[in-house]
């Protein structure tokens, strides 16, 4: 039977329930999670991905495939607005994505906007293991380019660090869409999301959302389109062109 709400999935060892959600060394277990976050909706803690410096574009398809399997709230594009679908078969239709000009105002909106705890995943001094469920409520995730892992900068900007433990000896490091599928799976089990329902060997897929913006692109808010109109305008009353030609933007 799938996993309910603050369930875990059967034969996983789960460690003994957190007694002490507020302090700040305790990692809360799947059954508190619901209790320790408040959110709209269901009430169960969400995730974001933080997209940046990805060394390889067709990593974006494939994260946004990993991004809807696992319940995630949005994908944020720090940069270009424009990203590569392959990989995807389809699931950026199903992914919401927003796009920040800098890495320091993508995290500032979450944590203001969402609540959101900033977690790292690199293999750093005081990094927790994934499989403890080092989760505290929202959480965003920053992943690092392929072959360096995150920068300075990401790094200053985390709040707190998970890894993934490692077991063999042929690779130093995962690749950044395997990487986030263990990491999202995990915050799954931990926040309690129910299991897709399944149909012979496949899950079942919901209705495919009307698609309103050119695929692998990310569109303006109702805010940037209103300023972008408001610069355009004011571009034409200088003389640079006319105003009531200007197309409309959607």
């Amino acid at each position: 039977m799938p996993a309910g709400p603050g369930e875990a999935a059967a034969g996983m060892q789960q460690p003994e329930p957190a007694v002490a959600a507020a302090a700040d060394d305790v990692d809360l277990q799947p059954a508190a999670a619901a209790a320790a976050c408040s959110t709209a909706g269901d009430g169960l803690p969400r995730s974001w991905l933080i997209q940046y410096n990805v060394s390889k574009k067709h990593n974006i398809g494939t994260l946004a495939r990993c991004a809807t399997a696992f319940n995630v709230a949005e994908v944020c594009l720090v940069g270009s607005r424009q990203f590569n679908s392959f990989g995807a078969h389809g699931a950026d239709s199903y992914v919401s994505f927003s796009h920040h000009s800098s890495l320091d105002e993508c995290c500032a909106s979450l944590r203001q906007n969402k609540g959101c705890t900033i977690v790292g995943v690199e293999i750093v001094e005081g990094a927790r293991p994934v499989h403890n469920f080092p989760f505290r409520g929202n959480t965003a995730f920053m992943l690092g380019n392929e072959g360096q892992g995150l920068n300075e900068r990401q790094v200053a900007l985390c709040d707190e660090f998970i890894y993934i433990p490692q077991y063999g000896p042929g690779t130093a490091s995962l690749n950044v869409a395997v990487a986030a599928s263990i990491v999202l799976h995990h915050f799954a089990l931990w926040a309690g999301y129910e299991e897709r329902a399944r149909e012979g060997q496949k899950f079942v897929l919901g209705d495919r959302p009307q698609r309103t913006a050119a695929r692998g692109v990310v569109p303006l808010t109702a805010e940037e389109q209103a300023a972008e109109r408001a610069r355009r305008r004011q571009s034409a009353a200088d003389g640079d062109g006319d105003a009531a030609a200007l197309p409309a933007l959607i």
